[in-house]
């Protein structure tokens, strides 16, 4: 599901993800030919109603999407003591080659990507907050397939 259906779906819930991701570098999970983790620093892109990441051509993690596109995004979470809280997501990457939508991610994007960047488009299977206060922890969740279960529900 793309963001915008995620943010239309749970506004709350991708308000806060959006200002979380937008702190500042995320971690991209992505699964190594081996089946093992990897984990990558990244800048999200929120735009136009989409999620994007672009990375060098070489990466590692590029390699990783094209031949399994499943991944894991975790916002930076500013001290030990977890900060204004956690944000991630489960989904698909989905390589993008059409210039049109490079343009989209490039003009949402609060840095300049490089020509020779390629670029990703992260759709959203479930994403997950955690809150820290002093009488424990907050947390919320939305998955995509509760989502269109209701969406159908109401046609």
């Amino acid at each position: 599901m793309s963001w915008g259906r995620f943010a239309e779906s749970d506004p709350a819930l991708a308000e806060y993800g959006a200002g979380r991701l937008a702190s500042g570098v995320a971690y991209l999970a992505t699964v190594r030919r081996d089946g093992a983790p990897r984990v990558h620093p990244v800048t999200p892109i929120i735009g136009h109603g989409r999620l994007f990441v672009f990375m060098e051509p070489t990466s590692r993690k590029g390699d990783d999407l094209r031949r399994d596109g499943r991944y894991a995004l975790h916002c930076a979470v500013e001290d030990s003591s977890g900060g204004d809280g956690e944000f991630y997501l489960y989904g698909t990457a989905t390589p993008i080659d059409d210039p049109a939508v490079r343009a989209l991610a490039a003009d949402a994007s609060s840095y300049t990507p490089k020509e020779r960047y390629v670029l990703f488009e992260l759709a959203v299977d479930s994403a997950f907050s955690n809150l820290y206060n002093k009488t424990g922890n907050t947390f919320t969740m939305w998955k995509a397939e509760a989502a269109r279960d209701e969406e159908a529900d109401h046609d």
